[in-house]
């Protein structure tokens, strides 16, 4: 059930790295206004880091329970687990708990640590 679990986890980092990127290309970077212009491009691919983050914690939490080693294991959990955690609170302390992404995050946390 634990590895269920991880891999919940993990598809769900998945989709919810999704959603924030394409919320952000379609509803957010076209009502912004960036000066310098030649600076656009390098704050959108500022702003995705998270993205490819969370995918790629997404798809090591769903191959997680694969791993041989235990040690591994476990602290891919943690550290993901934090990682998701934080940017559970600081989405929620950002936005002031209006938006719905700090719930997500939080509940990739919580599967995780669930996993574990």
């Amino acid at each position: 059930m634990r590895d269920v679990l991880l891999q919940c986890a993990g598809v769900l980092a998945i989709a919810v790295a999704l959603i924030h990127g394409v919320l952000t290309e379609t509803k957010v970077f076209p009502r912004v206004t960036i000066q310098p212009e030649r600076l656009r491009t390098l704050f959108r691919l500022v702003w995705q880091i998270p993205t490819v983050a969370w995918i790629a914690c997404g798809v090591l939490l769903v191959a997680t329970p694969s791993m041989e080693s235990d040690k591994a294991r476990h602290w891919m959990i943690v550290a993901f687990a934090v990682l998701f955690a934080f940017s559970a609170l600081g989405n929620a302390w950002g936005t002031r708990g209006r938006h719905f992404g700090w719930m997500l995050l939080a509940a990739v946390a919580g599967l995780a640590v669930a996993g574990y």
